[in-house]
């Protein structure tokens, strides 16, 4: 595949509420024990009533421009990836736009759920390796909280909220050696909120806007399919997994991730996640993921980086790329 593109930034942002896992025990039958064992997850940041993506998105975008002292007005277009949007129209994407003061920039939301962060480097490559672009914000956002349900003890303890941003450039010197996508909609009854229909495939669906997911299911579909996703990556790249310093797939739950990682031929080392105190964030998991890295100096100029997400849809999407 052709790169002329490179990310040459990123910021993350999380809310300042934390709830822990024994913040559970207060209204459903769980413990600290059980979560844990079963997730990986300690705790999770919420946000405030009065807080949505879009503040999230902007607060990502504020943290990229002041570690890495770029400037943005300049930026021709804007991807947020999210599944939950402050609003159905405007995008958060528009409306992060016109917040950060940025003109004559083109923006739209992309929903691939825990895909979503992996799609959106996708089109933003595509858009910066054809010449239509210069400059792209990307950005996975999330506030799962406002559409979790907190009665139902097998999801609610997964979900957090939080936000990663990355300004990608053109580069003569392209820093993406492999992408796919790929979606598989007839299995999307397996995790769905439900908006204006309550019908999929002629089946009726739980009528609440709030995530619904079949746990089991996915998680079956998810240690078959990524692992088939990353064989396919390499192959394309002509790299083996040896050649891959860390392996970053969304933040779904730890045990699922070490299911990924067998069957993979990763060990749980080189594997960067989120999920320990930020829970399942969807389409943040993996830019908190990587910042995580950088910050504690494992990510390195030069390293290579296999990215992969998979969630609702049933989406799925990897990246190999160089690092730096």
């Amino acid at each position: 595949m052709r790169s002329n593109a490179r990310i040459t930034a990123i910021g993350t942002y999380v809310p300042t509420k934390i709830m822990t896992n024994n913040d559970f025990v207060q209204f459903i039958d769980t413990n600290d024990e059980w979560i844990s064992k079963r997730t990986g997850i300690k705790e999770r940041r919420l946000a405030a009533e009065n807080e949505f993506t879009s503040d999230l998105c902007v607060k990502a975008v504020e943290d990229l421009v002041i570690r890495y002292n770029k400037e943005i007005s300049d930026v021709d277009f804007i991807i947020v990836s999210t599944l939950s949007p402050d609003f159905l129209t405007p995008s958060v994407a528009s409306y992060v736009q016109g917040r950060l003061g940025i003109r004559q920039a083109g923006a739209l939301d992309l929903n691939a759920a825990c895909a979503g962060f992996t799609y959106a480097l996708h089109i933003a490559n595509s858009l910066l390796s054809s010449g239509l672009h210069k400059k792209i914000l990307v950005i996975g956002g999330e506030t799962l909280s406002k559409i979790t349900d907190f009665t139902d003890r097998t999801s609610c303890i997964l979900f957090g909220d939080g936000a990663g941003a990355v300004l990608m450039e053109a580069d003569s010197e392209g820093q993406f050696l492999a992408s796919t996508v790929n979606s598989e909609g007839e299995k999307g009854i397996h995790l769905y909120g439900t908006h204006l229909s309550t019908t999929m495939f002629d089946q009726d669906l739980q009528d609440k806007k709030q995530l619904v997911q079949n746990g089991r299911e996915v998680y079956r579909w998810a240690v078959t399919t990524v692992p088939s996703g990353i064989n396919t990556l390499l192959a394309d790249s002509n790299l083996t997994k040896d050649d891959i310093d860390w392996f970053i797939p969304h933040s779904a739950n730890l045990r699922m991730i070490e299911s990924i990682c067998e069957k993979s031929g990763f060990t749980i080392d080189q594997t960067l996640y989120s999920l320990v105190h930020y829970g399942n964030t969807s389409a943040a998991s993996i830019p908190l993921a990587l910042d995580l890295g950088i910050k504690e100096g494992k990510v390195k100029t030069g390293d290579t980086l296999l990215l992969y997400g998979f969630g609702g849809g049933l989406s799925h999407s990897g990246h190999i790329l160089t690092w730096g």
